[in-house]
């Protein structure tokens, strides 16, 4: 397949752009202005050496000369800092909206976004690739302009100075088109696969540091310094490859522009000597070659930026043309008024396999009908499908086949927000935020009042130790909650969950980080919590599952076996078995 032209990718910014097409008009005309007065400054030049040096003019000419070229600085210096702040502010602004969008998009998409997309890798695109686009914005698209104005100013100049010569430049610079592009092409590819390899070194650090603890236990570091090394070289190597690609870009660039301007004042020099031209034309000529030929080394330069944004925008842009495939609904519908008793649940014949699994169900034929207030509770040994059935819940993924229903309405009908805010979860693996108890148990109502706040986190037994803390609520808690012990976590999700209220509450071994003290406070808080609404239970530890309703067993995704702790005993099946093992260990 054909790569798309490093213009083609970097129309994907526009729509970035366009809501400051009034900055961008601002930025346009300083910019107009200070090339207008560079390309002044050679006929000033020349205007002070005819009149003046040849002692053809009088001092009023030259005085009149030497104010007209300060004016002109003086034009230029307001006319430059007024460019330079304008694209700045524009380079700054832009970067920042597509940090948002980005980011915004990102954490929309379903899980098996993430399946096969690496955190680290995201973490790369929003940070290195974004500033590659704030030097495209900020600095190179007004260098751009600036040179590709006084490229053509100067080529202006340059005829009405002498044709003859110019013409004579034109064509040595037609030359030096072909050796930019080629190698111009050579430096884009090798700018993408750069950033790939920073983007590679970024997700394994960020892999690993978030797991030290295990890193550290197992004795490994050497060897994850020595992988991470490596990632390090490769993307040296591969920046290399780039550097010197674009370092012979500029060596060809600069010799064949010079090597044809010296060429051309050589035989300017020439014509002066035999009184074809005077020293002033001679020298406003050597000027404006000095212009064009500088505007194209820059514009050379500007490439360079070119192609490693142009790299970057089409790694953004991937990011932002990926769609989730959990997709709100065309006509959405409202679930009923919730009741007093929480909502209802209905699954019907439900089967799912994982993206990343095709070939393997999670859940097979599954069907499950509670009732508004019930509580059910799910069993089974590890990879029954237990888990992925509160994953398919929450529409994180949508089923295969099947149809599962929440009062009676399809939830692929619902609003995702609709869904997902009558749902409260406390999962096995617990997150806690870089924020202090307060805003942690907050989460799972934004609006809630502090006494709110603090009456979930007593439901939960989470207010003594919180108490305890050195600054009670307002306490930080540390990055993913390193302060805290993993029973405390375990409450402060608790807290969260009880906090939003939800119609339908799944437990995803709520209790499984608690000791036996903890354990005792928390149930009991659960089981106030449990009333007057749904609950799904997923528990290994059979003694937290004892009171429930109803008691499903599941097996390599499906359900083998329904009833109570005591009749399920009685049926000497799997779930007698792991009573037995648990039971008779303790």
């Amino acid at each position: 397949m054909k790569s798309p032209s490093s213009l083609n990718t970097l129309k994907g910014l526009l729509p970035f752009l366009r809501p400051y097409v009034n900055q961008f008009y601002l930025a346009g005309l300083a910019l107009i202005v200070a090339a207008s007065a560079t390309l002044a400054i050679p006929y000033a030049f020349r205007q002070m050496i005819d009149l003046g040096f040849s002692g053809q003019g009088s001092i009023t000419h030259v005085d009149a000369a030497f104010i007209a070229l300060f004016g002109v600085a003086c034009i230029l210096a307001v006319a430059t800092a007024a460019r330079f702040y304008m694209v700045s502010l524009l380079g700054e602004r832009v970067t920042a909206d597509i940090r948002s969008a980005v980011y915004e998009h990102v954490i929309e998409q379903s899980p098996e976004f993430f399946e096969t997309t690496q955190t680290g890798e995201v973490l790369s695109r929003l940070t290195t690739d974004t500033t590659l686009i704030q030097t495209l914005v900020g600095t190179s698209i007004s260098m751009a302009l600036r040179n590709t104005l006084l490229f053509f100013g100067g080529l202006v100049m340059l005829f009405i100075t002498s044709p003859k010569l110019s013409a004579i430049i034109i064509v040595a610079l037609a030359l030096v088109v072909l050796p930019i592009v080629f190698f111009g092409r050579r430096v884009r590819v090798l700018s993408r696969d750069s950033q790939d390899r920073i983007a590679d070194a970024s997700a394994l650090a960020g892999e690993i540091l978030n797991a030290m603890p295990i890193v550290q236990a197992y004795t490994q570091e050497p060897h994850e310094a020595a992988r991470f090394k490596l990632s390090v070289e490769n993307a040296f190597s591969t920046a290399m490859r780039r550097i010197r690609a674009r370092s012979v870009l500029t060596v060809i660039a600069i010799l064949l522009i010079f090597g044809a301007i010296v060429f051309v004042l050589w035989l300017g020099a020439h014509a002066v000597m035999d009184k074809r031209m005077s020293g002033g034309e001679l020298s406003q000529f050597i000027l404006y070659a000095t212009i064009v030929a500088g505007a194209v080394g820059a514009l050379s330069e500007v490439m360079g930026d070119v192609q490693r944004a142009s790299g970057a925008t089409e790694r953004l842009m991937e990011l932002l043309a990926a769609q989730s495939s959990i997709t709100e609904p065309l006509a959405p519908q409202l679930l009923p008024p919730r009741s007093s008793n929480g909502a209802t649940l209905n699954l019907s014949d439900v089967g799912f396999h994982y993206p990343s699994r095709p070939d393997t169900a999670s859940l097979s034929h599954l069907s499950i009908a509670v009732a508004a207030g019930e509580t059910v509770a799910v069993v089974g040994p590890s990879g029954a499908g237990k888990t992925t059935l509160f994953q398919l819940l929450l529409r994180f993924y949508d089923p295969q086949q099947g149809q599962i229903d929440i009062d009676g309405v399809n939830i692929r009908q619902l609003p995702l927000h609709d869904l997902r805010d009558t749902i409260g979860i406390v999962p096995q693996d617990t997150v806690i935020f870089s924020a202090n108890a307060m805003e942690n148990i907050r989460y799972g109502r934004i609006d809630a009042t502090d006494a709110e706040v603090i009456q979930a986190a007593k439901m939960a037994a989470a207010h003594e130790f919180i108490e305890k803390l050195p600054e009670g609520y307002h306490s930080f808690l540390g990055e993913r909650g390193v302060r805290l012990s993993g029973g405390q976590r375990q409450r402060i999700s608790i807290a969260r969950a009880l906090l939003k209220n939800p119609a339908l509450l799944l437990l995803d071994e709520a209790t499984s980080a608690l000791d036996a003290e903890s354990e005792r406070l928390v149930q009991g808080a659960l089981e106030t919590a449990m009333q007057g609404r749904t609950t799904l239970i997923i528990a290994h530890r059979l003694a937290t599952v004892q009171r429930a309703d109803r008691i499903l067993v599941m097996d390599h995704g499906r359900i083998v076996e329904t009833g109570t702790h005591a009749s399920l005993v009685a049926q000497g099946g799997i779930y007698a078995q792991l009573a037995a093992l648990q039971f008779q260990a303790t």
